[in-house]
């Protein structure tokens, strides 16, 4: 219905160049002529009436045209503000094509233009949900489509926290999708994919991310990889359920699906389309070998991830089977070059494999939970052997035990701690666990309040690899830890690199200041060894002293340690 034939007036005024970009002109122009008219009027009939005298017709026009000019605006400036409905619902209109930001308009009038305000609102919230539910959705299946996909996959894959996180991509296509559909009908077509979207929502975890790409492609984004068994397991759950029979309208229709799948996180950080991409061609590559098939994208990957699953599987049994040694490297007085404490190390004598490196089984134990009992086994084993030590007649020294984050959010870490030494026999002054910035910082008070019960049983706490972390200085004097240690990093060029040179000077200058000891990590040469203890450190430990080696390899350096204290005492 056209409705331009009612606008005559609005029109008319829109041609004058003044009034043209502004309707509140327009309505003050014509409320001004409005009562401007009427007075005029009568000031016309004044004059060329002779039933008043001069003097009386100039006191009722200036009576009228004052009370006239008050009330003009008085009547603007309400009109003014009348419209204001209008021009706030002008302004968000605008704004929101400008912008896209939904207005605040006021919903809760009942009148024409408390209406007009309050459906404004209502349609521009809706008609942006409309939006971007068009711009992120498939429209086939209600699944996020690929814009959507990646932007919730950069998102999080670009929070700092989430630097190491493993995060598998897995992208999935029907096989012979092209011969199935033109075999259907193209409705049953579109239902046969709406019900495979159904069917891998099934499989979906809460953290998952599913998405419908194209055609007949959906790509899955598993977050939260506890193993690398779980994305095998997760292959196999995904083509188990499609091998299923369809029902779709009376038809009953069979399909495969292979599937390509990358991960993210092993070496480096890659972009949401390089993972993508890479997923394509691990699913080209499956498709090559047939129907229903999985790839990882290329085999140095899948070659890497089946040792990973390798170590894995045999990991669950290392402990049963006695497999894992603690090697033991010694920390030095570096004023007097006596043995004052051992770390333990953990490492995993494998009967077929030999001896395999912790940076390959470590990264699995923390993934799958394996690291608390490790942890709890390491600690029992070194409080045994520095027990033993003692009870063989050599000076008492510390023994260093590593926790690792996992272990320090057990709830019951005091608790097995305390029980460790009081079935060991070893004192609490004789043991030092070392915990690391950076688990430390994930829960302030909670990390405060362990590490002071730990404290509070008489253990020795290090704060392990200093200045790599992200902590504050705030927190720092917050922890009750006895000593720091310097990360090797710092200590391996600390002679050639300024900046090295720098960071060890003002860590070692700031131990002293909270009156902490203050360890060196990974000391291989003698100019290392002087330079630190010129600088004042306190201990040291590195290749340059010893590798970690067994407990019987380790024995004759305590006997030579507790026979120079003998002579010294003598």
């Amino acid at each position: 219905m056209k409705l331009n034939h009612k606008l005559y007036l609005y029109s008319f005024l829109a041609h004058f160049g003044w009034l043209k970009k502004s309707y509140t002109a327009k309505i003050l122009l014509v409320a001004f002529l409005g009562t401007h008219v009427p007075l005029l009027t009568l000031l016309l009939s004044f004059l060329v009436s002779n039933s008043y005298s001069l003097e009386m017709a100039a006191r009722v026009m200036s009576v009228a045209l004052l009370a006239t000019l008050v009330g003009t605006a008085v009547t603007l400036y309400a009109l003014h503000h009348l419209l204001k409905p209008v021009i706030l619902t002008s302004a968000a209109l605008q704004n929101y094509l400008n912008t896209k930001t939904l207005p605040e308009l006021p919903t809760e009038y009942a009148d024409e233009a408390g209406t007009l305000m309050a459906d404004t609102s209502q349609t521009l919230h809706k008609l942006d949900q409309l939006i971007h539910y068009i711009t992120n959705y498939d429209d086939l299946t209600g699944l996020p489509n690929r814009d959507l996909f990646c932007d919730r996959l950069h998102e999080i894959l670009s929070q700092p926290e989430n630097n190491q996180r493993l995060v598998a991509i897995f992208l999935l296509s029907i096989d012979d999708f092209t011969a199935l559909s033109h075999g259907l009908e193209h409705h049953i077509t579109n239902l046969l994919l709406r019900a495979v979207a159904q069917r891998l929502s099934t499989c979906m975890m809460q953290t998952d991310i599913l998405a419908h790409l194209s055609g007949d492609k959906f790509a899955i984004a598993r977050m939260d990889i506890v193993s690398f068994e779980s994305v095998i397991k997760l292959s196999q759950l995904l083509s188990s359920n499609l091998s299923k029979p369809f029902f779709v309208e009376g038809n009953l229709i069979h399909i495969t699906a292979s599937i390509g799948i990358t991960i993210n996180g092993l070496n480096d950080l890659n972009s949401v389309d390089q993972l993508l991409q890479q997923a394509d061609m691990a699913l080209y590559q499956a498709k090559q070998q047939g129907r229903s098939q999985y790839q990882y994208y290329s085999p140095e990957i899948n070659a890497q991830l089946q040792e990973r699953l390798t170590l894995e599987n045999e990991l669950y049994a290392a402990l049963k089977r006695n497999e894992m040694l603690v090697y033991y490297q010694p920390l030095i007085d570096l004023q007097n070059g006596k043995v004052t404490g051992m770390e333990a190390l953990v490492r995993w004598q494998h009967p077929t494999l030999g001896l395999i490196s912790p940076a390959k089984f470590i990264p699995i134990a923390e993934a799958n939970g394996l690291i608390v009992p490790i942890d709890q086994w390491v600690l029992r084993t070194a409080c045994a052997q520095n027990r033993a030590w003692q009870l063989a007649g050599f000076n008492p020294i510390r023994i260093s035990v590593n926790l690792s984050a996992r272990q320090f959010e057990q709830p019951n870490l005091v608790d097995v701690v305390s029980q460790i030494l009081q079935e060991t026999g070893l004192k609490a002054s004789y043991l030092e666990l070392e915990v690391t910035e950076s688990f430390l910082m994930g829960d302030i008070e909670r990390s405060i309040n362990t590490l002071k019960q730990l404290r509070e049983l008489g253990i020795w706490l290090a704060l392990d690899d200093f200045g790599t972390g992200y902590s504050s200085l705030n927190y720092l004097k917050r922890f009750p830890v006895n000593m720091l240690k310097i990360d090797q990093s710092f200590v391996q060029d600390v002679i050639s690199n300024p900046d090295s040179t720098a960071i060890t000077d003002a860590i070692i200058a700031l131990a002293k200041s909270l009156r902490l000891k203050i360890t060196a990590e990974g000391v291989e040469t003698k100019e290392q060894l002087d330079y630190l203890r010129m600088q004042g450190c306190d201990e040291g430990q590195g290749y340059y002293f010893s590798r970690p080696v067994p407990a019987d390899i380790i024995t004759p350096m305590l006997q030579e340690s507790s026979h120079q204290m003998e002579r010294i005492a003598a």
